[in-house]
């Protein structure tokens, strides 16, 4: 890669980081569901478009979610609003299923990761859009066998969408009465729960055609430009959220997310 190519990869890299912080500052949702579609447009513009390309927006996405995920915790924990009695009890089937969605993920080509991407991306648009906060099924967290079902499919799921565990993790506890400040602090901690054993993993990854400086399936560069941007943006996404109404914002986010989750979808069925 010339010095031009690595300049605009890194130009890229910032304005994608950057808009990932201020929409989790804004919205309260994960950068990954906005990071994986980037990376994949911003790798594939540069020229890296092969095969496996999704399985390093994947892991590249999961891999700064480690990092967003212990900042979301050590500060919601401070208000006291991670329920840790939910989140040690779902911890290890999430983990389990992160590590099989590893397995899963690595033996996929790009247009299946995107054809799942994309359904589900579709699916969460629809939750944002049309879910209220009042609806519930149940008064209390799902026991042992709705647990041992729930939490694997949680990791799952968020591996092969790159994300952490907030866009299953938050509807689950809300539907189970968790209120929702409370469910979106615990969501966090599944966050970290998903991405450091499916970091690990893809570590171990070979990926061909993978961008410059990837270790397994890991962008390194990716990573770290991200992790910087989204620390100086989300502030700003934090305050705007302060002087708008959220609501009407995260139809907008919901729209935006239907629009690249049915490109994502479109892409992988037609090429």
């Amino acid at each position: 890669m010339d010095m031009v190519q690595l300049a605009t990869m890194g130009g890229l890299l910032l304005v994608i980081g950057g808009f990932a912080g201020i929409l989790a500052g804004l919205l309260g949702v994960g950068g990954g569901i906005v990071l994986v579609p980037a990376f994949y447009y911003a790798f594939a513009g540069l020229g890296y478009g092969g095969p496996e390309l999704m399985q390093v927006c994947l892991a590249t996405s999961l891999a700064t979610i480690i990092v967003t995920s212990i900042r979301s915790v050590t500060s919601h924990n401070k208000k006291g609003a991670v329920e840790w009695p939910i989140l040690r009890a779902w911890a290890p089937g999430i983990m389990i299923g992160a590590v099989i969605g590893v397995l899963v993920a690595s033996g996929l080509r790009t247009p299946t990761l995107q054809a799942i991407f994309g359904t589900i991306g579709i699916v969460i648009s629809f939750y944002m859009l049309f879910f209220k906060s009042e609806w519930q099924i149940a008064d209390q967290m799902p026991g042992l066998v709705g647990r041992s079902i729930l939490s694997p499919l949680v990791g799952f799921l968020s591996v092969l969408m790159g994300i952490g565990g907030g866009s299953f993790g938050v509807p689950i506890m809300t539907l189970h009465g968790l209120p929702i400040h409370r469910a979106v602090a615990t969501a966090a901690g599944f966050g970290l729960v998903i991405a450091v054993p499916s970091v690990i993993a893809f570590l171990f990854v070979d990926v061909a055609g993978a961008p410059p400086y990837t270790l397994g399936a890991v962008n390194v560069p990716a990573f770290l430009i991200v992790i910087f941007a989204t620390t100086l943006t989300a502030p700003l996404g934090v305050r705007i959220a302060h002087a708008l109404d959220p609501k009407p914002l995260k139809r907008a986010f919901g729209v935006f997310l239907l629009l690249v989750a049915g490109n994502m979808l479109r892409k992988a069925l037609l090429g």
